[in-house]
This record gives C-alpha cells, structure tokens and sequence, in this order.
C-alpha cells in the first residue's frame, strides 16, 4: 500500500463541502479539490485546501480520493469517460464513493479498478448537513479489512459512526435499506399524523405521544417533529427527487434479490404524486401534505 501524502476530493455539494473542510482542517494531509462551483472552492481555499484545475489532476496527484456525487451514474461517468477517473488510475490508489450508488455499479466499478491495481471503497453516509459540518456522520463502509483500516481514520474526520459492512457494494446495500425503512416510517408518521388530526387529536400531542410508546423512531422525532408537525420543508435538504434515486436503487435491489418490497412500492406511489404536485424539489417529508390536501 502506498503512503498517504495527498488527499483528493471532488464534488463540493452540500454534503461534499462541509465533509472536505473537515478533512482539510484534521487530516494533517495537503487536500486537492475540485468541483464545477467557484464558490465552495473559495471557500475551501480560505480553510488551507488547494484548487484543482480538473478531475484528472486529482487522479494525477492523489493517494487517496473522495468522491461526493449526486448519483451512481454520475460517478460511473466520471469513472468511464475519455480522461476520467480510470483512465487516471495508478496502482496502490484508494477512490472512496461517499456518493449513494446503485450495487451492482459499485461492484463492477470496483472490478474496473482493480484491473488499474486501485482500490474502489463505497462509504456512503448517512444523517444531515448539520451533522457533515459537525463531523458526526454515520458511514457504512464496503471494503476489506486492510482497506478498511487505511481510509478509517481519514473518515473519522467527518464521521462519529463508521460502520465496516462487508465487502466492496456492502456498504451500500446498508445505505439503501437504511433509506428505505427510513421513507417507509415517515410515511407512517404522515399517515398517523393526518388520521389524528381528523380525529381531533391535537398533532403536538400525538408526536410526544407516541414517542412515549413503540411507535417511537428516529424519523418520528426528526422527520416528524422537526418537518411533518410545523410544515416545513425547504429545497436544498434531502428533496424528493434525491429521496426516490436512492429508493429506486432499492427497489433495483429488492428486484435482483427475488423480495416483494410492497412497501418500498407505496413510497414511491407518494414520491410520484410530490412530483406531479410540483414538490420534487422540497424536503421529502413534504408527502405528508397531500395525504390531508390532495395533489394541489
């Protein structure tokens, strides 16, 4: 294995920028960034990160390389492409996907390396923006243990929980079913909340309530308390867009591996009629109002 001495990181968004700056800021390694947006850029810049003129420069100059895209086929582009990642590959090198990527992209990907002598490791994360900027991530890693244990500490950066899942693509099966069960409780946490009102129990009281019981959950309490009960769901969170990418990688699954996901399937019924309703672009949890508004 190669030594680390230069970190690369591309893709700036608002989960890539915050999880730069902290490595940037804790690695105690020079960190090589690129993304198409000047602004996250100058900011980096101001925190010690260099600028990089292109993708392949990363490649270029890089031991270690962190990917934050907005899909799996975005990442297989830039992986496939004329003077693309690949093409840019060196043996010994470690590309780390914190992107959430379809599984058999990420295994075939990983193949594709390993023809280079690189080293693909999925590592999406989960939790928010706020936890990115906090460095309390929670990251599901598909490696082996000798991989594992060299990008680890480079993870911990932005990242409280880090969980080894199996092999490369492990990771982001975790992911995925996290994001699953995930919709599937909020859309149950939408459904009580709009029977409860109706029935005239006051929406307040029913959330504490129920999270006094069983029906307790860390989607009641966040994506219930914090979105569902006051109404509020902004752009540039987790949209419903971003929300059904990442449950059609799901149901993809759900499919490869012969598992009727009935309720997967009732996700995306609310997540096609968010869109239709002109919602895509707000925080998923906003399927909670056309249960008591309709589609308008």
């Amino acid at each position: 294995m190669r030594k680390i001495q230069k970190i690369g990181f591309i893709g700036l968004g608002v989960m890539g920028e915050p999880m730069c700056r902290n490595l940037t800021r804790k690695a105690g390694v020079p960190v090589l960034a690129f993304d198409l947006n000047a602004g996250p850029l100058e900011r980096l810049a101001s925190e010690g990160a260099t600028i990089a003129a292109s993708p392949a420069q990363v490649m270029q100059q890089c031991d270690v390389i962190f990917l934050s895209l907005p899909s799996g086929e975005v990442v297989a582009k830039l992986a496939r492409d004329a003077g693309g990642l690949l093409e840019h590959a060196s043996a010994g090198q470690i590309v780390v996907d914190l992107s959430t990527s379809a599984v058999d992209t990420t295994r075939a990907l990983a193949a594709e390396f390993a023809a280079r002598q690189a080293h693909l490791v999925d590592a999406p994360v989960a939790r928010t923006r706020a936890a990115a900027e906090a460095g309390t991530l929670a990251v599901m890693v598909g490696a082996s243990p000798e991989l594992f244990s060299r990008v680890e500490p480079l993870i911990a950066t932005f990242a409280s929980d880090i969980a080894l899942c199996g092999p490369v693509g492990c990771g982001q099966v975790l992911k995925i079913l996290n994001n699953m069960v995930l919709f599937e409780t909020v859309v149950a946490v939408s459904e009580a909340k709009a029977i409860g009102e109706r029935a005239g129990v006051d929406p307040d009281v029913l959330f504490n309530t129920l999270s006094m019981g069983s029906a307790d959950s860390f989607a009641l309490r966040n994506h219930g308390m914090k979105a569902v009960l006051p109404g509020a769901f902004p752009e540039r969170a987790f949209s419903v867009r971003y929300a059904q990418k990442d449950l059609h990688y799901a149901l993809q699954l759900a499919q490869q591996t012969g598992v009727d996901a009935r309720g997967a399937k009732v996700v995306d019924g609310w997540f096609n009629e968010a869109i239709a309703a002109g919602k895509g672009e707000n925080y998923h949890p906003v399927i909670s109002t056309l249960m008591t508004h309709g589609k308008a």
